[in-house]
C-alpha cells in the first residue's frame, strides 16, 4: 500500500524541519521497507495520527495486532524506546522488539481511537493522573535521557528570542523564565518523566484499562510532567467565565492527588504554557498562541 503521511504530520514536521531535511520525503519508502523486513500485514495508517511520527496499524506473521511507528531523529525515537523498555509495560505501551532499526518501533496495539480525553473531564483527569503516577520511577543508573534543566534551557533561549521580537509577550516570558530559575535552584528528587503527557496520550488497552503512549522522556521533578496535564482542554477553560478559578482548582486538586508541591506545579505550568504559546506564535499558529498565553496570564 502507499504510505501517505497524514496531513497533520506533514504540517507539524514542516514547522520544525531543519533546512535540507528529507526525512518526510523518504518516509513512504522507509515504511515499506520496515513492513517488508518484519513480514507485517498493514491494516491502515492511523489518521489523524501524531504530530511527530507515522503510526501504522499492522499484524505480525502470526496475525497478532501491533503498531509500527516511524519517527525522525529530532523526535528522539531511541530515547522513547529506552524509556518504554525501562517502564516494562507498567503504565505505558510495551515495545514488541529489541532495538533493530533506528527510528522504527514495533509496539503493542492499544485502542488508538479511544483515549482518556473521550471521558468526562473529571474522570479523564483522574484516570490520566493515575496513569502518570505509574510512570514516575527512578531512571536507569547510567541513563542518557535529557534532563529538565537541559530541555528547558534550550526552550528558554528560544523564548528570550521571541520576547525580543514581540514586546507583547515579554512580561509573560520574563515571569516564566524567573519561575524556571527559582524552580531549578532547589529541585526535588528526580524521576523518569513522560515529558509530553496529556489526556490524548493515554489510550485504552486490553491488559490494563489505560496506558500511556508517545513519550518524549526527560529526567526531572514530577511537577514538570504534571504541568502539561493542567492545561488540557485549554480551549474549554478559556471559554468558561470561571476559567481562571477552574484552573487554580485543577492545580490544587492534581497537586494534592499526586503529592506534588502546589507552587512548583503552578510555576512549571506557567513556564510550559508560555513556552508553548511563544513557539506557536513563532510558527504562525496564532489562535493556539492566544489561547496558551491567555491561560498563562491566569497563573
Amino acid at each position: 500500500m502507499a504510505f501517505e503521511p497524514p496531513r497533520r504530520l506533514i504540517r507539524a514536521l514542516g514547522e520544525t524541519a531543519p533546512d535540507g531535511d528529507s526525512w518526510l520525503a523518504k518516509l513512504p519508502e522507509a515504511a515499506e521497507r520496515a513492513v517488508a523486513v518484519r513480514g507485517l500485514t498493514v491494516e491502515r495508517v492511523q489518521v489523524p495520527g501524531g504530530r511527530s511520527s507515522l503510526v501504522v496499524l499492522v499484524r505480525g506473521a502470526e496475525g497478532a495486532p501491533a503498531v509500527l511507528k516511524l519517527a525522525p531523529p529530532r523526535a528522539r525515537p531511541e530515547s522513547e524506546r529506552a524509556a518504554l523498555a525501562h517502564w516494562g509495560g507498567l503504565g505505558a505501551v510495551q515495545v514488541r522488539e529489541a532495538a533493530d532499526e533506528e527510528g522504527v518501533l514495533l509496539l503493542e496495539r492499544l485502542h488508538p481511537d479511544v483515549s482518556v480525553r473521550s471521558l468526562p473531564e473529571a474522570k479523564a483527569l483522574l484516570e490520566a493522573a493515575g496513569t502518570l503516577r505509574r510512570l514516575w520511577v527512578e531512571p536507569p543508573a547510567s541513563h542518557s535521557f535529557e534532563t529538565v534543566a537541559q530541555r528547558t534551557g534550550r526552550q528558554a533561549a528560544a523564548m528570550r528570542a521571541g520576547a525580543a521580537a514581540d514586546a507583547e509577550v515579554a512580561p509573560l516570558v520574563d515571569a516564566a523564565l524567573a519561575a524556571r530559575e527559582e524552580l531549578l535552584a532547589e529541585p526535588p528528587e528526580e524521576r523518569l518523566l513522560h515529558g509530553t503527557f496529556r489526556q490524548s496520550k493515554v489510550l485504552a488497552g486490553d491488559r490494563m484499562p489505560w496506558l500511556a503512549v508517545g513519550p518524549d522522556p526527560v529526567v526531572g521533578e514530577s511537577a514538570f510532567d504534571l504541568a502539561r496535564l493542567v492545561r488540557d482542554r485549554v480551549e474549554d477553560l478559556i471559554a468558561q467565565p470561571s476559567g481562571a478559578s477552574t484552573t487554580r482548582r485543577r492545580i490544587k486538586r492534581l497537586a494534592e492527588s499526586l503529592e506534588v508541591d502546589q507552587e512548583r506545579l503552578r510555576g512549571w505550568t506557567l513556564f510550559r504554557a508560555v513556552e508553548s504559546g511563544v513557539r506557536a506564535r513563532r510558527v504562525g499558529r496564532e489562535q493556539d498562541a492566544e489561547l496558551l498565553l491567555e491561560f498563562a496570564g491566569w497563573l
